[in-house]
């Protein structure tokens, strides 16, 4: 470990000065220039119902709670590696369709955090994590008791919100998406030839891409994700937690690559596509993802 300070430059008066504390943090290789522009996008369709579907090593809503966390720790630990003047970053939730539980918007509002040499301080940038750990699991634990699953709609989500709510210039954006991969929303079902704008087992196996040729079937006929006009060359997208069904051996290599044709397609500058696993496991990916790019 370092011990960097966070402190303000004594030519600026307007920044809050935090003097002679020193806080631990690893030893990261990120750039202290970058302001980032972290959003995360929650499926919280049924894949996260820990009856419809078990998982005894961890429950996947539980992987999820762990993965916010490491995406909160790893803003923590950029931020602390900035020098006061220079900090300017943000972090936020979404959630679509939103909830119909007033509270819980009230809650997932209080993730949204801005960070600026106005009003940075210690305190503040150290229980952000603790936040997001405490609130996410409010945030699942509402969702499976009320057990009113209606899909996640990532990709209306993208068609007509992502520009808006993702992507600031000046900053380094960065949207962390949780989901098992599969895309449907009742609401936001299209169909363009061979692309859609989900995806789901049951068109997997349809459309003929649960055997071996599946590859050259999905080049043939152009299968894959309906792409909205869009520009996301400032954007980058790390999707968690991709679960294909069990029995299909194909399933998970044409989920990742739905992916990302659609990510190449709408000009993602840099992305990553990872399978569901213990959030022990997935700390070190999540970390390098956001702060050694």
């Amino acid at each position: 470990m370092m011990i960097f300070n966070l402190q303000s430059c004594k030519q600026d008066p307007k920044a809050e000065v935090v003097e002679e504390e020193t806080i631990p943090v690893p030893v990261i290789k990120t750039s202290s220039n970058d302001n980032l522009n972290i959003s995360i996008l929650i499926d919280l369709s049924d894949r996260i119902n820990p009856k419809k579907y078990p998982s005894p090593a961890m429950e996947f809503y539980l992987r999820d709670i762990g993965y916010l966390e490491s995406v909160a720790k790893s803003f923590e630990w950029h931020v602390l590696n900035k020098k006061v003047i220079k900090i300017n970053d943000k972090i936020q939730v979404f959630i679509d369709p939103e909830p119909s539980d007033q509270s819980l918007n009230r809650k997932i509002g209080q993730l949204k955090t801005h960070f600026t040499r106005q009003n940075v301080n210690k305190d503040s940038i150290l229980k952000v994590p603790e936040k997001y750990g405490n609130i996410s699991r409010l945030i699942y634990n509402s969702a499976i008791e009320d057990n009113h699953y209606v899909g996640s709609n990532i990709w209306g989500f993208f068609k007509n919100k992502v520009d808006d709510y993702c992507i600031d210039e000046g900053y380094r954006n960065i949207l962390v998406i949780l989901t098992d991969g599969y895309i449907y929303h009742k609401d936001a079902k299209m169909e363009q030839g061979n692309r859609t704008s989900y995806i789901i087992p049951q068109s997997i196996k349809m459309n003929g891409l649960n055997k071996s040729d599946w590859q050259k079937r999905m080049d043939e006929k152009d299968f894959g994700f309906i792409v909205p006009e869009k520009d996301l060359s400032n954007l980058e997208v790390l999707v968690l937690g991709i679960n294909p069904v069990k029995g299909s051996p194909y399933e998970e290599d044409v989920i990742r690559t739905y992916w990302r044709k659609w990510f190449d397609e709408m000009k993602v500058k840099n992305y990553e596509v990872k399978q569901a696993d213990l959030p022990t496991h997935m700390d070190k990916i999540i970390q390098d993802f956001i702060l050694k790019k």
